[in-house]
Formats: C-alpha cells, sequence, structure tokens
C-alpha cells in the first residue's frame, strides 16, 4: 500500500513523501498515530498543492541546512569520558552530548538528528553524522578521550 508520510520517520523517509509500506504497518500504526494518510488521488493532489505553494519555504529551509554544514565545515569535537585502563570508556558517548557540544560552539543541532557510524564504547576517533535535511547530511569527526 502506498500512504503519504506526514511527519519524518527515520529508516522510512521524509514528509511528504509518498512511499510503500505494508498494509498492517500502513493501516494500524502509522495512519492512526497520524504519521501518514493514505495516498488517494485526491490526498495526491492535495499534496502536490501543498508542494507547490511551500516550495519557496522548503527551499530556504534547505538552504539554512547547507549554511549550517559549510559553518560547522571541519569542526573536530573532543570529549572526556571516563575510561579504565583498557580503553574502554564507563558507560558510553550519546548523541546528547554530541549536541551539547555543538551547542557550546554555536550551532544548534536537534539530538535526535544525529547518528554514530558505530558503538562509542572505547577511546579513541569515531565519525558522527548529522542529518541537517533530507538532502544534507554532514559528518563530523569526534574524538574520545579518557579523563
Amino acid at each position: 500500500m502506498e500512504i503519504i508520510l506526514k511527519t519524518d520517520i527515520a529508516g522510512l523517509g521524509y514528509k511528504n513523501d509518498v512511499v510503500a509500506v505494508k498494509a498492517g504497518y500502513g493501516r494500524n500504526y502509522l495512519i492512526p498515530q497520524g504519521f501518514a494518510v493514505m495516498a488517494t488521488p485526491s490526498n495526491r493532489k492535495v499534496l502536490a498543492e501543498n508542494i507547490k505553494q511551500a516550495a519557496h519555504k522548503v527551499e530556504k529551509i534547505r538552504q539554512d541546512a547547507f549554511d549550517l554544514a559549510a559553518s560547522i565545515g571541519d569542526l573536530t569535537l573532543t570529549i572526556a569520558a571516563k575510561a579504565g585502563d583498557s580503553g574502554k570508556i564507563f558507560g558510553r558517548v550519546t548523541s546528547l552530548q554530541i549536541s551539547e557540544m555543538l551547542k557550546e560552539k554555536g550551532f544548534d543541532v536537534d539530538r535526535k538528528k544525529i547518528s554514530f557510524d558505530s558503538e562509542v564504547k572505547m577511546t579513541g576517533d569515531y565519525t558522527a553524522t548529522l542529518d541537517l535535511h533530507k538532502d544534507v547530511k554532514h559528518k563530523i569527526p569526534f574524538s574520545v578521550v579518557g579523563e
């Protein structure tokens, strides 16, 4: 079944995307929760009109995301964490810590838009991906050091 997403859903798509999902997932979860609507011909026309009217606004948001990615540039973060002798840290580094470090540097990025290539449980160098817009993904390197 095809549906039109009303919000961004990780792993599925972005707002206003028409995606194909299994009928049970669409009817029992996405539609009742208000995350999507059926992709009927009338809903597709409404979607096309909304996209047409919001094109300028969407372009501004996209450009702001590109500007944020450019201003972050090659910034490298250093996160201090308590670690044992073998380099294994107690706990792990989370997207909230990355978000707070970026906020200290003057960049406001929501923690839900930050993901890691691998789990961060040891000291060393890692990469986080910032999902600023559906067209703008920025990779930011960070180092975890023991304190």
